[in-house]
């Protein structure tokens, strides 16, 4: 059963590698931020993941935090575009 936690781990930073590349060379302001928003939801599940893995509920509340940090860093940046300053 870990084995299965292990394999999507390691297939989650995969994927996030992928989005860190739509990050880096994305066409647009808004596909980035997009893949930023993906990176930080992947980075949630992967703490979900680590604290099944090793029995550390500490981890869920770390990633409920990370979770919360991530929705108000989207909505505040998107706001910020929205008024046309970098688009």
């Amino acid at each position: 059963m870990i084995d299965i936690f292990h394999a999507s781990a390691t297939i989650l930073m995969l994927t996030v590698f992928l989005c860190l590349y739509r990050v880096l060379a994305g066409p647009g302001v808004g596909n980035r931020l997009i893949a930023v928003n993906t990176i930080g939801t992947k980075t949630v599940v992967l703490l979900v993941l680590i604290g099944f893995i090793y029995e550390r509920p500490l981890f869920l509340d770390i990633s409920i935090v990370y979770a919360m940090i991530n929705f108000i860093a989207t909505l505040a940046i998107a706001k910020y575009l929205g008024r046309g300053h970098i688009c």
